[in-house]
């Protein structure tokens, strides 16, 4: 993803990999999607908050700035974010 900075969301594809211990990490492959390793399980929400934080890191914004819009209890998800 390249921020357009026009205040427009910009939304991401994600495979999220729980509970790994290659995590922290984001790798994007060939069509675009990211590949998200966190070491958080995939318990009460919680891969889906490391999730958020790992993206707001890597795009360098606020975690308020990214949002889980589709996916919520699937290993593929969407995240919206923010410029």
């Amino acid at each position: 993803m390249t921020r357009k900075g026009d205040g427009v969301p910009t939304v991401v594809r994600a495979t999220i990999k729980p509970g790994s211990k290659k995590g922290p990490l984001v790798e994007t492959s060939d069509d675009g999607a990211l590949h998200l390793y966190v070491r958080a399980p995939a318990v009460e929400g919680k891969a889906n908050r490391a999730a958020i934080e790992l993206l707001a890191s890597h795009y360098g914004v606020p975690k308020s700035a990214v949002r889980l819009i589709a996916g919520a209890t699937s290993r593929f998800k969407r995240f919206e974010i923010d410029d």
